[in-house]
């Protein structure tokens, strides 16, 4: 009789052997920072006298970086001024209504204790990205947390990719992306490694596929069943 148990087993130790390094997106993916995200975008737009976007327009802005973001909804000259209206009512209120999504603290304390090098690669800002994992708990997960403007780079810019493998001491070949966008699948997929996305972020199944996502989850508890052959 076939041990199904000891099967699904077999099959974690073999992804962890071969896939044994994993850069996760942070926005979407580990956590659920929207209701502080929207909630600077209408304080910005209201200060500069515009309509206030909608949750659902935030949603579909984000994941490119704030500058890029925030051109869906300001003129090119309002710029330097949205962003330092949004900035300062971030930094003063970034850690009200931010969680940890179902699931995330269980695959990082998994994938930590099977010797998995762990890092959040994200287009948020690093500074605020390091301040939230300390808050939410999972710094002492993460090899490392790497972010908007701690290099020249965004992503899916392979070279920031690089930097934070560097960091771990991971390589293309050994390396995951796990994301929720198009900007993920990307990141992999540029530095030659595989993008597996959830879907509990900014883009559906759909889109994900579009994208050319290697793998999709409806949530990271699903995914971690894949990583460990459950």
């Amino acid at each position: 009789m076939v041990d199904i148990g000891k099967a699904a087993r077999d099959v974690g130790t073999w992804m962890l052997k071969e896939r044994n390094t994993f850069l996760l997106d942070l926005d979407g993916t580990l956590i659920d920072h929207f209701a502080a995200i929207h909630r600077s975008y209408a304080h910005t737009m209201r200060e500069l006298g515009h309509p206030r976007p909608t949750l659902d327009q935030v949603r579909a802005a984000v994941g490119g970086g704030l500058d890029t973001a925030i051109r869906r909804f300001v003129r090119e000259d309002e710029l330097p001024r949205a962003m330092k209206i949004y900035r300062e009512y971030w930094n003063a209120t970034m850690l009200d209504d931010v969680e940890l999504l179902p699931g995330a603290r269980e695959l990082l304390q998994a994938l930590q204790a099977r010797g998995a090098r762990l890092a959040v690669l994200t287009n948020k800002l690093g500074t605020s990205s390091r301040l939230i994992c300390e808050h939410l708990g999972i710094a002492g997960l993460l090899g490392a947390v790497v972010g908007a403007q701690d290099t020249p780079w965004l992503k899916p810019q392979p070279e920031l990719t690089a930097h934070a493998l560097a960091l771990v001491g991971g390589t293309a070949g050994d390396a995951i992306m796990v994301g929720d966008s198009p900007f993920d699948v990307d990141t992999g997929h540029h530095s030659g490694f595989p993008s597996w996305c959830v879907t509990t972020g900014t883009h559906n199944a759909a889109e994900l596929q579009a994208a050319g996502a290697d793998r999709i989850f409806a949530n990271l508890g699903l995914l971690q069943a894949a990583v460990f052959g459950g």
